[in-house]
């Protein structure tokens, strides 16, 4: 019986760890921090090449943006929440940066290289939503 006490002891101790160090490496955005949403609407004969776009064109991007720069993601389309419906976006990239002002500032000399590279990845125009992170 002790035997398996102790097992079961180090069982529940390595799952709590597990469980813990998950938890604290999970990125949480800040209120009031301001997201910039890149969204590629999906459309009939548009193309996103998605490795150009995590390689190369988002870090071109982020590297402008400097210590204005909390964090950003990628996100590739899957579905629609409506089955059976066609796919809203292709891709979408956020930044969080935070200062819209700054970001204005950093994006501003750099918006004509920007879009120029867009002709490397995507023949989609982009939307762009910025909103500030409420909760």
């Amino acid at each position: 019986m002790k035997p398996k006490l102790i097992v079961l002891f180090f069982l529940l101790s390595a799952c709590s760890a597990a469980f813990g160090q998950e938890k604290q490496n999970m990125t949480v955005v800040e209120k009031g921090l301001i997201k910039v949403s890149i969204m590629y609407p999906y459309a009939e004969g548009k193309t996103f090449n998605m490795e150009y776009y995590e390689t190369k064109h988002m870090p071109m991007v982020a590297s402008f943006l400097g210590s204005n720069l909390v964090k950003y993601t990628i996100e590739k389309g899957l579905a629609n929440g409506i089955p059976n419906q066609p796919l809203p976006f292709m891709a979408i990239g956020i930044f969080y940066v935070k200062s819209l002002s700054d970001y204005q500032a950093a994006i501003g000399p750099h918006i004509s290289a920007i879009r120029a590279d867009f002709a490397n990845y995507t023949n989609i125009s982009p939307v762009i939503l910025v909103s500030e992170v409420v909760k």
